[in-house]
């Protein structure tokens, strides 16, 4: 076998590879679909029984798993736990025989009047999407709050300030995600947001910088190409006609001068917290419940265990043993 012989073998068997991988990707993607088919009258009945239970979803949040309770900051946790009377996931593209994309959620939190912001409900739709260089994932318009006081705003000022870089992005949109604006280029409200958030040294300070996560810039036309482009060279490849695989544009000369594309992000991890949101923390929130309930119990027990041993043992200078801290 020849060198190019070899060469075009392994080129084919490659795009067979990924064709089947994308079979696989679609398959999962109508399960989505049959699934929020089959639960949604589950889910009606979960929301009318847990309206009847106080504090049900603070206690639900305060046994968020890893991947979530690590961005809610302790002031996060404040406002969670006092204020957070609802949330809710839906598929909304596809609600009402839409025959959207499965993927694409919306994000629902219900609050009561509290110090920190007017809103009653903020509400953040993820748009899943895929970019003419192959790229794909959750894209979404930022959403603002109404902090009650500047020294309320538990962003620190950069949930406005992307909301300020979203409007000028409005009245001048990109329509190719692969084109990155220079930092040189930066308007005065970009570079004062990248100034904030290099002043953190982590991107967002609070859980609530969540609500500015955009993510990749994929328009809605853009992805709807991009499917259509993708569709047509499978179906090529699957009557014989051979194709050359796709190659990444020139690179620039100066890899100094590449831009990352979540550079002005206050949340880099948006589509994560999303995802924590929507696949476990939504879908197992009575399983979670259970463990606050839980919780409570052994630290009712361990309390108990303490005043016995109080009782047994005098405490030099009349000092108590600490009581044991709930993880809010």
């Amino acid at each position: 076998m020849t060198t190019s012989e070899q060469v075009d073998w392994t080129i084919a068997t490659y795009e067979e590879l990924l064709d089947l991988d994308k079979d696989f990707e679609d398959v999962e993607t109508e399960i989505i679909r049959q699934q929020v088919a089959l639960t949604k009258s589950l889910y009606e009945k979960r929301e009318a029984l847990v309206k009847k239970i106080a504090n049900f979803w603070p206690l639900v949040f305060e046994q968020a798993p890893p991947d979530l309770d690590q961005y809610i900051q302790p002031s996060d946790s404040a406002v969670l736990l006092s204020a957070l009377t609802s949330i809710s996931v839906s598929h909304f593209e596809i609600e009402n025989g839409g025959n959207g994309d499965p993927r694409s959620i919306s994000i629902k939190m219900e609050f009561g009047e509290n110090e920190w912001f007017e809103d009653k409900v903020l509400e953040k739709k993820f748009y899943y999407r895929v970019g003419k260089d192959g790229e794909e994932g959750l894209v979404s318009d930022p959403v603002p709050i109404k902090w009650k006081s500047p020294d309320k705003d538990l962003t620190q000022g950069m949930l406005d300030l992307v909301m300020k870089v979203w409007e000028n992005d409005k009245k001048n949109p990109v329509t190719d995600s692969t084109k990155l604006k220079k930092e040189k280029d930066y308007t005065p409200d970009e570079k004062a947001l990248k100034k904030k958030i290099e002043a953190t040294g982590l991107g967002a300070v609070s859980f609530f910088g969540f609500f500015g996560y955009r993510g990749l810039n994929i328009s809605a036309e853009e992805s709807r190409l991009s499917i259509e482009e993708e569709k047509k060279r499978k179906a090529e490849r699957a009557a014989g006609k051979t194709t050359e695989l796709t190659t990444e544009e020139e690179e620039d000369d100066d890899e100094d001068d590449e831009e990352d594309p979540l550079s002005l992000e206050i949340f880099p991890e948006g589509e994560e917290v999303a995802l924590a949101i929507s696949d476990d923390l939504w879908v197992n929130a009575i399983k979670y419940f259970a463990q606050a309930q839980e919780a409570d119990f052994e630290d009712d027990d361990e309390d108990e265990d303490m005043e016995d041993d109080d009782d047994e043992k005098p405490k030099a200078n009349g000092a108590q043993p600490p009581s044991k801290k709930r993880k809010a």
